[in-house]
């Protein structure tokens, strides 16, 4: 049966969402990270080609070793954070403290 215009079914309601990501998956995008294949070394010295590579490598290092995902996931779970579908799609919303 389709819901006609103004019901809700269960997973459309607007409910509190947490992020908690498995400790395996941080860990695999670790990994992920630390496979990375890198391409040669830019041809020139400045950034007129992108981001030099030191500067990616120093990043992915950075994100590999020593960013701390549990801080970041507390952050985002201190926000009051809500999620529903529609029309098959899940949003995630946090209203802004900003006027």
């Amino acid at each position: 049966m389709t819901p006609t215009i103004g019901t809700q079914t269960p997973s459309d309601q607007i409910r509190p969402f947490k992020v908690n990501v498995p400790e395996a998956k941080i860990a695999k995008l670790r990994s992920r990270i630390d496979a990375t294949e890198w391409p040669d070394r830019e041809t020139v010295a400045d950034e007129s080609q992108g981001v030099q590579l030191a500067t990616m490598q120093e990043l992915a290092r950075y994100w590999a070793t020593d960013y701390d995902w549990r801080k970041c996931e507390a952050k985002l779970n201190s926000l009051p954070n809500f999620m529903t579908r529609s029309m098959g799609w899940t949003f995630i919303h946090s209203r802004s403290f900003e006027p």
